[in-house]
């Protein structure tokens, strides 16, 4: 990471749908699909679905602070999942996929922290419940996912941009 880079980890959901909305972002230098919050060493994406590692699926964004603020990727990441549904997002269930930031230093976890409190207060859109349930924590490691997950949404892209499977055609796209 360069010096005038800085470093978000966020888990909410499927890690496919929150990468691919983070590399859109102008500020965004690189987000990279992994593993965070567990108990095991080297964890393998099947070990994480059994639910037997602790991690969450989580992207580590990597950004620019002169064009992108950290409680802007915040915002973004609040709007793109649900934060009030345990070990939920979408079709995904398992507590692999559970709404969790992973602060990296204490501006980041008194920001998070400040941010949370305003959904909670009810100064957002409203959620489908009303209490932020998004774990804040220290990120002790972050494990890189197997290549085959990196951009995983961009190599779903046919030559007419149209995109094959069909998990990123309901849950992918911007919007959806």
């Amino acid at each position: 990471m360069s010096e005038d880079h800085e470093t978000a980890t966020l888990a909410g959901g499927c890690f496919w749908c929150i990468e691919a909305a983070f590399e859109e972002l102008d500020g965004v230098v690189g987000a990279t699909s992994g593993y965070a919050g567990g108990h095991v060493e080297d964890p393998s994406y099947e070990a994480v679905c059994r639910e037997r590692t602790g991690h969450a699926e989580a992207v580590q964004v990597v950004y620019d602070p002169d064009v992108l603020a950290y409680e802007d990727l915040l915002e973004v990441f609040f709007t793109i999942h649900d934060p009030t549904t345990e070990d939920r997002q979408g079709p995904d269930v398992g507590s692999q996929y559970r709404s969790a930031v992973y602060y990296h230093d204490e501006d980041q976890r008194e920001t998070v922290e400040e941010f949370v409190a305003r959904l909670d207060s009810g100064s957002f859109e409203s959620y489908e419940n009303d209490e932020v349930v998004t774990e804040i924590e220290p990120l002790e490691r972050f494990w890189e996912a197997e290549a085959y997950h990196q951009d995983y949404f961009e190599k779903q892209r046919t030559a007419d941009g149209n995109i094959e499977d069909a998990y990123c055609q309901v849950h992918v796209p911007p919007g959806s």
